[in-house]
């Protein structure tokens, strides 16, 4: 199964994910992303100081807004493609 990186506060979408079998590896340092298929990532810090290093090859999900099931549905999408 896929491997999915998911910021420590985003609790919900790490329950859901794991219910569906998906390996939940928590974000705490941007270290924590390299080898993830994809990261799901508040984006209350998301790229401040306009600087874009790329620590992953993996889909990157923005969860502002959306409901831990859509995170789920896109990610399903992103890693079945």
């Amino acid at each position: 199964m896929a491997k999915i990186g998911v910021e420590q506060s985003l609790t919900d979408v790490q329950q859901e994910l794991q219910a569906k079998g998906y390996d939940v590896v928590p974000l705490k340092q941007e270290q924590d992303a390299a080898g993830c298929d994809c990261c799901v990532i508040t984006g209350q810090d998301q790229n401040m100081m306009g600087i874009q290093d790329a620590v992953t090859q993996g889909s990157v999900i923005n969860a502002h807004g959306l409901t831990a099931q859509e995170i789920c549905q896109q990610i399903e999408q992103r890693v079945n493609q």
